[in-house]
């Protein structure tokens, strides 16, 4: 008994250390401490939190705190390099064996993680279970596995990947390690299914807040669309955002039209080629004012913090989709647009979709059951978000950032023209020194942070999160010592990029005050 509470008081001194010295926060968000404390003891959680919650450092702290190998499944070669990138910056021993690496330096990377050189390894469902894979890793050490995207186990929900049935075995093959199931998006019937695949019907369920209080819900009926959408566009030249549309014909036609009006759009599908798919996807991430037109090919993983909006050309498959889809915005936590155009001939066509699958006729059903919510949320007549939430089972007061509750663009109206944008206040999810950041301190921050990003081909968040650009413009930083203390700064990005960047910040403190 003793030695159990010394354990889990050391654990719980080392965590809050990885907190500060790796990652550079002072504190953890709301819902986060409690996954890391049950995971640290052993246990299978399944995390189901809203996009920019961050679920990563659910699994990132356990895995810096226990001794051992933490394997991270994920399903895009992308989303793992990000994440291993943002890793390494921050001083963490990280890799990942994926197929746009070459078989050489896949194995010099497994070299190292059989020696116990590498605490986290990122890996796709498909690579991981594999006999060979599996064999291998069960003659190391592994302390936890973190399976990010969970909600692509369960048919019930909106992203299916039958790669990922296959971590079904994961429970039989590694039974004293726990596992960490991940997802921004799920309702109950969908976290059933998730429990009962990946932990045979026994895990700790927690379920965050699902609601995004910064994005505003804007839906309004179809009509020309092209005019629609270049209504919506106006004024918004500088800013990134999302076009999702049903075909990939119509992402190509979406972006050109885009391009014919001035706007710097890109399409991304499934036809394309894989190198040109990447491409698009880099400079929309790397890079402001790009906008993609897209199926919903595009999105998973796509972590860029600044995507002022998401317009929804066309019908959605259910309102967990929509929900997927709309989290991509305003993940800065500033204010962000989510707007959809709906017609009934969208409905017709979803509906013979779902009745032209191969699937069990129980399937079926709860796919029309999920489209009849979806266009019961169209059709609101009162607050939008009201709607959204009590599909998760959620409660909430009317928001005042919905046209339901504003006043306009409702579907049970004509269409008044809505706000060009979302003006709300930033939330709480933003940086505390948001108001006293200096503005053109931050845009010179936002330049730096670009060249450093183009020299190392990461993306621009890897280096730092505009929230501790933000802090560090209000803060205004001149010593190593203070920069350490700036949001998001741990030891080995202050001993990376301190110099550089306290030295644009001195340069603007002298120019202020001359």
């Amino acid at each position: 008994m003793q030695r159990t509470a010394a354990r889990s008081g050391a654990c719980g001194l080392a965590k809050y250390k990885i907190l500060r010295d790796v990652f550079g926060y002072d504190s953890f968000r709301p819902g986060q401490e409690a996954i890391v404390d049950r995971l640290l003891a052993g246990h299978n959680v399944l995390a189901v939190m809203p996009t920019g919650a961050g679920k990563s450092l659910c699994f990132q702290v356990p895995a810096l705190v226990k001794t051992g190998l933490t394997i991270v499944v994920s399903p895009l070669v992308a989303l793992m390099q990000d994440q291993v990138a943002a890793l390494k910056l921050a001083g963490v021993a990280a890799e990942t064996i994926n197929s746009a690496a070459t078989r050489e330096e896949n194995v010099e990377i497994w070299q190292r993680v059989a020696s116990g050189a590498v605490r986290i390894l990122y890996l796709a469902p498909e690579r991981l279970m594999t006999e060979r894979m599996i064999s291998a890793l069960q003659r190391l050490n592994v302390a936890l596995i973190a399976v990010d995207e969970a909600h692509c186990i369960s048919q019930w929900g909106a992203s299916f990947r039958p790669e990922y049935d296959a971590l079904q075995s994961l429970k039989t093959a590694f039974p004293d390690t726990p596992i960490g199931a991940f997802t921004a998006t799920a309702d109950e019937a969908a976290r059933n299914d998730m429990v009962k695949k990946l932990f045979g019907g026994s895990a700790e369920v927690f379920v965050s807040g699902f609601d995004r209080p910064n994005i505003r819900l804007v839906v309004e009926p179809k009509s020309n669309s092209k005019k629609q959408l270049l209504e919506f566009m106006k004024g918004r030249e500088s800013e990134s955002g999302i076009v999702y549309t049903l075909s990939r014909k119509k992402a190509e036609e979406w972006a050109q039209f885009l391009q014919e009006e001035g706007f710097r759009a890109l399409p991304y599908h499934a036809g394309m080629s894989a190198d040109a798919r990447s491409e698009n996807q880099n400079v929309f991430m790397a890079e402001r004012g790009v906008v993609i037109c897209a199926t919903i090919a595009f999105g998973m993983g796509i972590d860029k913090p600044d995507v002022r909006f998401v317009f929804h050309a066309d019908l959605p498959s259910s309102l967990d989709a929509y929900y997927q889809e709309i989290g991509r915005a305003g993940r800065d936590g500033e204010a962000a647009d989510a707007h959809l155009i709906f017609g009934m001939q969208d409905v017709v066509l979803r509906r013979k979709f779902i009745d032209n699958e191969d699937g069990p006729e129980a399937l079926a059903k709860a796919q029309h059951r999920r489209l009849r919510s979806l266009v019961n949320y169209c059709e609101a007549a009162g607050c939008r978000r009201q709607v959204l939430l009590n599909y998760f089972g959620e409660t909430s007061p009317p928001c005042n950032n919905c046209d339901g509750c504003l006043g306009f663009g409702r579907m049970d109206q004509s269409a008044t023209r809505s706000p060009r944008r979302a003006t709300r206040a930033p939330t709480s999810s933003s940086s505390p020194n948001a108001t006293f950041a200096d503005a053109d301190l931050l845009a010179q921050l936002k330049i730096l942070r670009m060249k450093l990003a183009k020299a190392r081909g990461v993306a621009a968040f890897v280096i730092f999160s505009d929230k501790s650009l933000i802090d560090m413009a209000a803060k205004k930083p001149l010593t190593k010592w203070d920069f350490g203390e700036v949001h998001g700064v741990g030891a080995a990005k202050q001993e990376q990029f301190g110099e550089v960047f306290l030295a644009t910040i001195a340069n603007f403190v002298r120019a202020e005050n001359a």
